[in-house]
């Protein structure tokens, strides 16, 4: 009899275990993403799509920096930026008083954070950090390429920017004790 009693407690509790799952992905399937889950979500797609329009199609385990870097040319043809070339007479301008026709290309912030996102997804869908393509060096190179091109090309550095010391120092500072009047 016991048995019985304890199939059916571990049936009940099993049958709850499945509920409770079922209820908590009901609840991530209704649950609005993030801005940056979504972005992370519509990059991914439409990497995936890119890989699958290949000829011949790619699949995610063979995909190597390669293809992300052809990607990221690819996606050159989209851009919004006005990147000027070398023999362009506003090369190096960040203000061109008159239009050109150097091409519109992917900024260079955009480019990054999209690598990053892809980076996590990469992760998200079960790719090792060892054989992750967006993290490839090779990868990185290239958009430390890009940046300084753009940056040389656009008239505007990027650099970092140093904090004040008023930053580095944290905005909680101990007030100095007041002095006290000689009696």
């Amino acid at each position: 009899m016991s048995r019985e009693i304890q199939n059916i407690f571990s049936s009940s509790s099993s049958r709850t275990a499945v509920a409770d799952d079922h209820q908590h992905r009901q609840q991530l399937v209704t649950a609005p993403l993030s801005r940056y889950e979504s972005q992370k979500r519509r990059d991914w797609n439409t990497f995936g799509q890119y890989l699958r329009n290949q000829t011949p199609p790619v699949s995610l385990s063979q995909c190597n920096f390669n293809h992300v870097l052809e990607f990221l040319r690819y996606l050159d043809q989209f851009g919004k930026t006005k990147i000027h070339l070398h023999g362009c007479i506003f090369f190096g301008q960040p203000d061109p008083p008159a239009p050109c026709t150097c091409p519109l290309k992917q900024a260079w912030g955009s480019l990054d954070a999209l690598i990053g996102r892809l980076r996590a997804a990469y992760d998200e869908h079960g790719g090792s950090l060892e054989t992750n393509p967006f993290g490839s060096a090779v990868v990185r190179l290239f958009l430390r390429e890009v940046k300084e091109y753009q940056s040389k090309a656009r008239g505007i550095p990027y650099t970092k920017r140093k904090r004040s010391r008023s930053q580095i120092k944290g905005t909680h500072d101990t007030p100095k004790p007041f002095k006290q009047l000689a009696s």
